[in-house]
């Protein structure tokens, strides 16, 4: 048998999640990238492809191979490198398979022309409004304008740009003002790139053409202060194993590496399997809510390599068999990373590859 734990990944409630924001930008007029970066944040890159392929305006991740993947596996749909490309190797599989690069540094540019690509190849251009990670800063603009005034190596041209703080308090009135300034020195109506997840579902003024909606893909949501439920975002990932056995401790006694559970009641301990090894945040203090059989209870103690521990002292009808439920359905996994820390993304990335995966149609 193998050991009890899976990961399942309901492809209903992805497709679901990319409608809802689909539905949201709608009334732009605008399309969205699915983002799926990092294999599609943990979800498995060509699983969720297929689940999105009749409905997706377009793919958005990192890497030239991972959208090399995507193209040798049927999808014709645009595909966007967020981060560009990293060398001017990358230049002939841009064009080949008809990818388009962000750009955010001159050499790019000058890349581009040297590769002679046989056709104009289309670009985001990424502008820094305030992140201060990549792209042009306003006093580089009018050099850029120029270099692509002289060159007939770029072809359609988009204007990016990345928040720093959307679901935050300084939200993004900041960065749209420069944003604003970048923008008038470009022709009216040249398309631009601005919303993620939580813009387009905090501040509907970003979406412009092209919106990048991303961790509510996944059924997450970027705001501490707000559910995943609240917009109508499914859990897409749900992580369970089993109780593998059960202790009985009396009053001070300890659970656990370094003994940091200390037991203030008899207590009954149920012994999870599944642990950092499989994912699952090693940080995550006593406390964080699981799932049960159904019922909430929370962990004790410090979470080991390959298990945890949890309390059962009050859940009777729990034993050796008894499902558990880490993150997902039932439980949000913006909860439990809340406990720990951390964040949704953080988890769903780290899902390890000893982790069976399940997929879930509907």
């Amino acid at each position: 048998m193998p050991r009890p734990i899976e990961a399942r990944i309901d492809l209903a409630a992805l497709r679901h999640n990319y409608l809802v924001a689909k539905r949201l930008v709608a009334g732009q007029s605008a399309k969205a990238w699915a983002v799926v970066k990092a294999d599609a944040y943990g979800h498995g890159l060509l699983r969720s492809a297929k689940a999105l392929a009749d409905v997706v305006d377009g793919f958005a991740l990192l890497d030239v191979e991972a959208a090399v993947a995507l193209r040798d596996a049927g999808f014709r749909q645009p595909i966007l490198l967020l981060e560009g490309f990293f060398d001017a190797a990358d230049l002939a599989a841009c064009g080949e398979y008809a990818l388009i690069p962000s750009v955010h540094r001159s050499e790019q540019l000058q890349m581009i022309v040297a590769a002679a690509l046989p056709q104009p190849l289309p670009i985001y251009l990424k502008l820094n409004t305030g992140m201060n990670r990549l792209g042009f800063t306003l006093d580089q603009l009018p050099a850029v304008r120029n270099e692509l005034a002289q060159s007939t190596a770029i072809g359609a041209l988009t204007l990016m740009a990345h928040f720093a703080d959307a679901d935050g308090e300084r939200g993004v009135a900041w960065q749209l003002e420069t944003f604003n300034a970048m923008r008038a020195l470009w022709p009216a109506g040249t398309p631009v790139s601005l919303a993620n997840s939580a813009a387009i579902l905090r501040h509907p003024q970003t979406v412009h053409d092209w919106a990048r909606p991303g961790i509510m893909l996944y059924g997450a949501s970027p705001f501490a202060d707000q559910s995943a439920a609240s917009f109508d975002l499914k859990p897409v990932m749900t992580l369970s194993s089993r109780i593998l056995g059960v202790q009985q401790i009396g009053v001070g006694e300890r659970v656990g590496y370094g003994g940091t559970f200390i037991a203030q009641r008899p207590t009954r301990v149920g012994i999870v399997a599944c642990g950092y090894a499989d994912g699952y945040p090693r940080h995550a203090p006593s406390g964080t809510p699981i799932l049960v059989g159904g019922r909430r209870t929370t962990t004790l103690g410090r979470v080991s390599m390959d298990m945890l521990a949890c309390e059962l002292t009050d859940l009777p009808e729990a034993d050796v068999g008894s499902k558990v439920v880490l993150w997902g359905q039932g439980l949000p996994a913006d909860e439990v990373a809340a406990a720990a820390g951390t964040i949704s993304y953080e988890m769903f990335c780290a899902l390890a590859r000893r982790v069976p995966v399940i997929e879930v149609t509907g």
